[in-house]
């Protein structure tokens, strides 16, 4: 080996050997970025899900402008702990009014955003259910239920094959046409499993 080389391969061994000891120091394995470094968990904040706006003509958002549906955490508790504290006193007026309550119950219901329930909330919630039950059967129902359904077969009208069975005992002879049969498939001993 060459002077060159030797040289080199020494000061390869020594940058292992400060490296490999370095390493052992807590400063410098976070300065190496060996370390791991786990969030504050009480520091994250969890941010509104995402949603379809109720209104399509709304307009696009501004950078740098705050949310309208972000709330800072101390809003949002306030909100929890207060209640609807700025519903009016004339929902409850009216309620007592019409006497279907005391004023103690209307006041308690008024703070609890009741009496101004939505009246139509039955046929919007019925809407809203028709909806998701109608949509398009998804992947997993297609792997989950891959066999197709017997078809029901052809019904007999009764009537018509009464009146054919009563014409054929006046005449005294057999029924005419085609006799209804009730012909059921073979399964596979792994066909009824599924």
């Amino acid at each position: 080996m060459t002077s060159r080389t030797t040289r080199l391969a020494v000061a390869l061994c020594l940058v292992g050997a400060a490296l490999a000891v370095l390493s052992g120091c807590e400063g410098a394995r976070n300065a190496l970025g060996m370390d791991k470094q786990a969030p504050d968990e009480f520091a994250v904040v969890t941010r509104a899900p995402l949603s379809m706006p109720p209104d399509y003509g709304l307009r696009p958002p501004t950078p740098g402008v705050e949310r309208p549906q972000e709330r800072t955490p101390r809003s949002r508790a306030r909100e929890i702990l207060l209640g609807n504290a700025g519903t009016g006193a004339s929902a409850e007026a009216a309620a007592v009014a019409a006497g279907r309550f005391s004023r103690g119950e209307a006041a308690i219901l008024g703070r609890a955003g009741a009496l101004n329930a939505d009246p139509l909330i039955r046929q919007t919630v019925n809407r809203e259910s028709t909806a998701l039950a109608e949509t398009d059967q998804g992947m997993l129902d297609r792997l989950l239920f891959w066999q197709a359904k017997e078809p029901a077969g052809t019904v007999v009208d009764p009537t018509r094959e009464a009146q054919r069975l009563r014409e054929a005992a006046a005449l005294g002879t057999a029924p005419k046409g085609p006799v209804p049969r009730i012909e059921r498939k073979e399964k596979g001993w792994l066909e009824g499993l599924f």
